[in-house]
């Protein structure tokens, strides 16, 4: 939603998570085999009605498999479980 916000990226949900090579599960084609569950569910919601653990981040990877340099040199906002929500 943050990316949705921003005049960065394109200003509605399926332009952003199919703006090409943004995420990797679209790419690699990980996105369409992932058993979506009720958290899952909860938590779109609640994104779409505001809410914002990421505190404002626009990017978020797993430091322990990314490759791309450039994403370490973002502040991190906040991490949840494997992830780095940066700005």
């Amino acid at each position: 939603m943050n990316r949705v916000k921003s005049h960065k990226f394109p200003n509605t949900i399926r332009g952003v998570i199919y703006q090409k090579g943004q995420f990797s599960p679209i790419s690699n084609g990980r996105f369409y085999r992932v058993q979506v569950t009720q958290e899952d569910i909860e938590a779109a919601k609640a994104a779409i009605m505001g809410e914002d653990p990421s505190h404002g981040s626009l990017f978020f990877y797993d430091p322990r498999i990314a490759t791309d340099g450039w994403i370490f040199t973002r502040p991190v906002n906040r991490v949840i479980g494997d992830h780095n929500f940066a700005s």
